[in-house]
């Protein structure tokens, strides 16, 4: 087994040094707009600076941001429309190339579990080898019930190349950011700046105390269904926690703050941008499930958490 890639906490973080995959990338097929938002174009107020902002994360400066107008995926992409993607394309993905991926500790069998390397500063993620997004927990797990889940063990690579192939592209990190807000201008979530407005669950993340106890109070111990929850008001679904999602920008924390209009990121890169936070984050080590965080890792890494959704031009 290589040496594992770099995953060190309950969400993603800048690694160095992975190698980057280069898998064929397939042809390109005529896209749909079917299952698509309009996201009106303008300005809004991008980043944040609230008592949660993790700085080192380079959520800030708040910043006035100029956007096109753009269509979204109103959800994540599942399991169902991967596995089509890969039938019609025969793509093979990074994490099936490379052999293993990283699967949350609690979710494996004790046979699996014994001996699988970890990074050392978070044993609660194990290198399973046989792990892909077919089989999500390693060799013997399946897909079964969770067709419309949104696909994991996806690399920036595998993201990419499923949007080519569906017509359509990744969004920037800019455009991810304002389709997630939702229409509200600096709100810590896409619903407001309360976590769970009158005692009522909005998003799946983790729910106890983390590592060691899931309650799964909003109704998820892993991955919900992408449509899971209310959606936010340009009717897009779990755009916080459940899964990272990749953006097309490569990851800096040197923002410009002048005369931004359609940002795309730096033009070179060793990680790319993921947002959004995931069903493992927790308040008391990852707080990253609101709309102004941020984090990122190397395009061929992958986990047990992280997906995608696709975006294309109005």
């Amino acid at each position: 087994m290589p040496t594992p890639r770099p995953v060190p906490s309950c969400c993603m973080s800048p690694g160095a040094g992975a190698a980057q995959a280069t898998p064929l990338v397939p042809p390109a097929r005529r896209g749909s707009a079917e299952g698509m938002a309009r996201i009106p174009g303008g300005p809004f107020l991008m980043g944040g600076q609230d008592t949660h902002t993790l700085h080192a994360d380079g959520e800030g400066p708040v910043r006035e941001v100029r956007l096109a107008p753009f269509l979204i995926d109103i959800h994540a992409v599942t399991n169902d429309a991967f596995r089509a993607f890969a039938a019609d394309s025969g793509y093979v993905t990074d994490a099936e190339r490379i052999g293993w991926s990283y699967v949350f500790a609690g979710f494996l069998p004790d046979h699996l579990r014994r001996g699988a390397p970890s990074p050392g500063h978070t044993p609660w993620w194990c290198a399973v080898p046989g792990t892909a997004w077919a089989r999500p927990e390693g060799p013997g797990s399946t897909l079964d019930g969770r067709g419309d889940h949104p696909v994991v063990h996806v690399s920036w690579n595998d993201a990419a190349a499923y949007a080519h192939w569906a017509g359509k592209r990744l969004p920037t990190e800019a455009e991810w950011e304002h389709a997630a807000r939702g229409g509200l201008e600096q709100r810590r979530y896409h619903w407001g700046d309360e976590l769970d407005p009158d005692d009522e669950y909005r998003c799946n993340i983790w729910r106890g105390r983390f590592p060691l106890h899931s309650t799964a109070a909003d109704g998820y111990h892993s991955t919900a269904p992408v449509d899971a929850y209310r959606p936010n008001g340009h009717g897009l679904f779990n755009m916080v926690g459940n899964v990272w999602e990749w953006c097309a920008d490569w990851w800096t924390t040197d923002h410009h703050t002048h005369g931004l209009a359609d940002p795309t990121g730096p033009t070179t890169g060793d990680a790319k941008v993921i947002r959004g936070g995931s069903h493992m984050c927790h308040a008391s080590y990852c707080n990253r499930y609101r709309v102004a965080a941020r984090t990122a890792n190397t395009p061929d890494s992958s986990s047990g958490h992280a997906g995608f959704r696709c975006a294309r031009n109005a």
